[in-house]
């Protein structure tokens, strides 16, 4: 038995919710497990212990369909995330497995302490993976950079190489049973809720829209938009009863979306390489795929609220099955730390 330690990023809700999952297995596999989230206070009410809480570099979703830069900078600082990063005990590990986490990343960096990347972005970074048509080299850089890891199992919405898994869909969704109440559910948490409710209703009146905005502090209704702020159980059931599904192009949300057969259109956030990702690889897919809420692309929105093309993918539940494949290749044997052991599994060129 070990000491293990998973640090998530705790920025949006994907990382999180795909932890409520990955939290128990890995308690089940270990001696004693240590959570860290960093990033700003989450919208999602975790059923573990953290034990580490750090600021970390998270980002701040802007009003406009992209991220807050000028408060992102704001808030981050430096001198704190280096102190962070000097006292997070990663010696005391026999493995320390990072979600797109920077702190644990770059303190396992800085001690050359291995450091499993278990995470969207590495199934991102990889060769096989879909790219945008036109590339973003700062932003590619930023995606490699920001949480450094020395072996990598990644998750995407396809199995592009054997080093690929599909998504983690978590049980509270693999529970659900889908039905189609008529309504289509909205999460664009880069926009203000003024600026969703103006569009949505310009687009049609006729359709009844159910809005989960991180800007939105309590529910509100206008006309046939109704407003929530994010939270799990009530985003959950809106997705459950959806018609269909408006969001970022994020990637545990469109992936349940997608599992719950529900119909999906995506607008990827402005300046944000993952996402412009992620869009490809749905595009591919046969998911439509809009830059933004300008006048021009509202015809792609209504001919997609008149169709009813689902786009089939299979999901099986393997989520134990990675973990017991990372342990496997990642832990020492005879309670030898990692550090001390040449890795089995090398990190893929991005």
């Amino acid at each position: 038995m070990s000491r293990l330690l998973y640090a998530i990023q705790g920025t949006g809700n994907g990382h999180l919710s795909r932890a409520l999952d990955v939290v128990p297995l890995l308690q089940s596999r270990c001696e004693q497990l240590d959570v860290l989230v960093s990033g700003p206070p989450a919208d999602l009410p975790l059923p573990f212990e953290v034990k580490y809480k750090a600021q970390g570099m998270g980002f701040v979703f802007g009003k406009k369909g992209g991220i807050n830069f000028v408060k992102t900078f704001g808030q981050f600082n430096s001198a704190r995330f280096l102190r962070e990063v000097r006292h997070l005990p990663v010696e005391s590990y026999d493995l320390i497995i990072s979600d797109f986490e920077p702190v644990s990343s770059w303190a396992c960096k800085m001690r050359h302490v291995p450091c499993v990347a278990l995470s969207h972005q590495s199934a991102v970074l990889h060769p096989a993976a879909p790219r945008p048509d036109r590339e973003d080299p700062a932003g590619r850089a930023v995606l490699k950079h920001y949480a450094p890891s020395t072996a990598q199992y990644g998750f995407h919405f396809q199995r592009y190489a054997p080093e690929i898994s599909t998504p983690v869909i978590r049980q509270q969704v693999r529970e659900l049973s889908p039905t189609n109440e008529g309504h289509y559910t909205v999460y664009l948490p880069a926009y203000e809720e003024e600026i969703l409710v103006e569009r949505l209703q310009y687009l049609s009146r006729s359709v009844r829209w159910e809005v989960f905005s991180k800007h939105s502090q309590q529910p509100a209704e206008y006309g046939n938009v109704r407003v929530w702020p994010v939270s799990g159980p009530a985003f959950l059931d809106s997705l459950a009863r959806a018609a269909g599904v408006l969001c970022g192009a994020g990637f545990e949300t469109p992936a349940e979306a997608l599992y719950l057969g529900k119909k999906l259109l995506v607008m990827p956030m402005k300046q944000q390489y993952e996402q412009q990702c992620n869009a490809a690889a749905l595009e591919k897919m046969g998911v439509p795929v809009i830059k933004n809420f300008k006048d021009k692309n509202l015809d792609k929105v209504d001919q997609w609220l008149h169709q009813d093309q689902v786009i089939p993918v299979d999901y099986p539940d393997q989520t134990a099955a990675v973990i017991e494949q990372l342990l496997r290749e990642q832990l020492p044997e005879n309670g030898v730390g990692p550090v001390h052991r040449k890795q089995e599994r090398h990190a893929w060129r991005a």
